[in-house]
């Protein structure tokens, strides 16, 4: 058995058209969904699968993701962009009275 409670993963459950079903995803195993014709039962069963999925893992030796949400994060990004976006954004930020890194990281924040 492994530490990770597997409901701490980032789940997603939405509508699709194509299946006719509600599908559920989890950002931590891209490869893994589950469709049901229930919200919830979709839900269910991602969470069911994942948790076998967890353990298969777990005994066999393999690396089990951690959940984005349980991660530790620098708050530091480093960006390449273009020489004409870099003085747009120098200038959007001078226009706002701020510091580039502080237009920037407004500006990501509302993405």
């Amino acid at each position: 058995m492994t530490d990770i409670d597997v409901r701490r993963y980032s789940y997603r459950v939405q509508w699709s058209p194509e299946d006719g079903e509600y599908v559920a995803t989890v950002l931590e195993f891209p490869s893994l969904s589950w469709l049901d014709e229930d919200q919830a039962g979709a839900l269910r069963g991602l969470v069911t699968l994942v948790g076998d999925v967890v353990e298969d893992m777990t005994a066999s030796g393999e690396q089990v993701p951690q959940p984005f949400s349980e991660r530790h994060y620098s708050g530091t990004i480093y960006v390449r962009t273009s020489a004409a976006v870099h003085r747009r954004l120098v200038i959007e930020a001078a226009e706002n009275g701020v510091s580039l890194n502080q237009w920037a990281a407004q500006r990501l924040s509302s993405a």
